[in-house]
């Protein structure tokens, strides 16, 4: 008797009490444990239905094609060609993967050649917009009542429309404005709980400064640094030079960044926007650069802007970081956003047709601007209406720079009589300082310190309206020229950079500074 599931004699016979079928013990168990029903009548069993049954011990005999040597290589040969069809059939398989593993690496292939493109033509179709933006016909002056300012696109070239003709522009929309308020809100609250830093450079220390290092960063046929910022997150300075280049300085390391070119004519202000990758630089090209930082770490230009007809003097970042102003010779001042690039506003002052803007920047809280011109007028406005709000008078020549104090109190104006100081609560000059010739002027973040660029560098503490301004330090113009273009101050007031008409870059500081590098020698 042979086992129903094998065809073999069982070993150890079992009979099933429903079916009366004969089984191999083990091999009905465990069929019955996996499925619980008789493998050939599918009816359900248990362990229970299987009865053992008592047989003499079998013994099996040997197949006959086992018993001699012609059936053993009968069976290997059997075995090998077995063998050889499934060693076939692996290959077959084997080809059949690779094949479809290359065609999935070459649709993928192709796929990323097609993002690329169509990120390409993106990109192409962006700038051609933007183009295209820019030609859009002109329109007729629209002036508020304080102030004149164009509500479109971009125009055509200044050329092309006439002298008196002016840009559409979109104007600064309400969500825009409400942006703005919301920052100053939030700044204005911030700065009542503000505190002067522990870690701020005390006057002792100031007094100590001396010249640390002197670093060569533009061109000898062309010397001169016209601008300079600091980003003090990175601790890099960026100067602006007659040279018409603009240059990314790494003071700790004193390596040059990064070498920004593309104007034609000198640099007149550069700007960081706050801790991003973004330069802002203004030219006198008539021209504003966009720069950004690309992914092998050089600079290229994202944006050149060509709303201005004359020479641009002075660019200026809002406190949001994402809309900038810039000032032009031409009689304008415009207020960008920053991520397209586009004017949302050109200003003009109705009242006034020939005024020419020499400087400008922002208020701490970011809703007024403040503007100087070469007729010797400061003009403070208010961003959400580009209105004119206060004119202040008194200088002699143009103005050259202006700097608001953190405490959001004081004016800071610089012209070529010397320095005035403004109380913007009564909007009114409550101390001068003659120095002839003054190129820039600058509080320190902290509003502790003043700084003065003019035939050298003067450093004043900062004080009351009716206290008195005592000077700290004069710093020597050491460039030969007799004329420092600009001056600021570094993180903490911990030093000073200086630039001048040479081209060399001049660092101020404690000369037992741990962060001062060794000095690079002029050229």
């Amino acid at each position: 008797m042979n086992c129903a599931i094998s065809g073999e004699v069982p070993e150890e016979p079992v009979v099933s009490k429903k079916s009366g079928l004969l089984y191999e013990k083990r091999l009905i168990q465990t069929h019955i444990s996996d499925y619980g029903k008789c493998p050939v009548t599918g009816e359900p069993h248990t362990l229970d239905d299987i009865v053992p049954i008592k047989t003499g011990k079998i013994v099996k005999p040997k197949p006959l094609h086992t018993a001699s040597i012609p059936g053993l290589l009968g069976t290997f040969q059997t075995e090998w060609d077995s063998l050889m069809l499934s060693n076939f059939a692996l290959e077959q398989q084997l080809h059949t993967a690779r094949q479809e593993l290359s065609h999935a690496l070459y649709q993928h292939d192709a796929a990323c050649r097609v993002i690329a493109r169509l990120k390409k033509e993106r990109d192409e179709s962006r700038q051609l917009l933007a183009e295209a933006e820019r030609q859009l016909p002109a329109a007729p002056e629209v002036a508020t009542s304080n102030a004149a300012l164009s509500n479109g696109k971009r125009g055509i070239d200044d050329g092309e429309q006439g002298p008196n003709a002016k840009k559409m522009r979109l104007g600064i929309s309400a969500e825009v404005i409400t942006e703005l308020t919301d920052c100053n809100a939030a700044l204005s609250q911030q700065r009542k709980k503000r505190q002067i830093p522990k870690t701020l450079a005390s006057v002792d220390a100031l007094e100590k400064f001396t010249q640390l290092s002197s670093h060569p960063l533009h061109k000898t046929n062309k010397p001169g640094i016209f601008s300079m910022d600091i980003l003090h997150s990175k601790d890099v300075i960026a100067t602006g030079g007659i040279d018409t280049t603009a240059v990314l300085f790494d003071r700790p390391s004193g390596q040059i960044l990064s070498t920004l070119t593309g104007h034609s004519k000198k640099v007149t202000s550069i700007k960081f926007v706050g801790d991003t990758d973004l330069v802002l630089t203004a030219s006198s090209d008539k021209t504003v650069r966009i720069w950004g930082c690309s992914e092998d770490g050089n600079y290229t230009s994202r944006h050149t802007l060509k709303d201005h007809s004359a020479e641009v003097r002075a660019v200026t970042v809002h406190a949001t970081n994402k809309y900038f102003v810039s000032a032009s010779l031409d009689s304008t001042w415009c207020f960008y956003d920053l991520s397209s690039g586009l004017c949302l506003a050109q200003v003009t002052d109705a009242s006034e047709n020939d005024v020419n803007y020499t400087a400008a920047a922002f208020h701490p809280d970011g809703l007024i601007l403040g503007t100087g011109t070469a007729q010797s007028i400061v003009k403070i406005w208010d961003v959400k209406s580009q209105a004119n709000v206060a004119k202040f008078g008194g200088h002699n020549g143009e103005i050259t720079s202006i700097s608001f104090s953190e405490n959001g109190y004081f004016l800071a104006t610089a012209a070529l009589d010397g320095v005035r100081l403004w109380d913007l609560r009564k909007l009114k000059n409550f101390r001068t300082f003659d120095f002839p010739d003054a190129n820039s002027v600058e509080f320190d973040h902290s509003g502790s310190y003043l700084g003065i660029a003019a035939s050298d560098i003067r450093v004043f503490q900062a004080a009351s309206v009716k206290a008195e301004w005592n000077p700290i330090k004069t710093l020597p113009d050491l460039s030969g020229t007799g004329k420092s273009t600009s001056v600021k101050f570094g993180l903490d007031s911990k030093y000073i950079a200086v630039g001048s008409m040479d081209r060399n870059l001049r660092i101020f500081g404690l000369p037992d500074d741990d962060n001062t590098e060794d000095s690079a020698q002029d050229s």
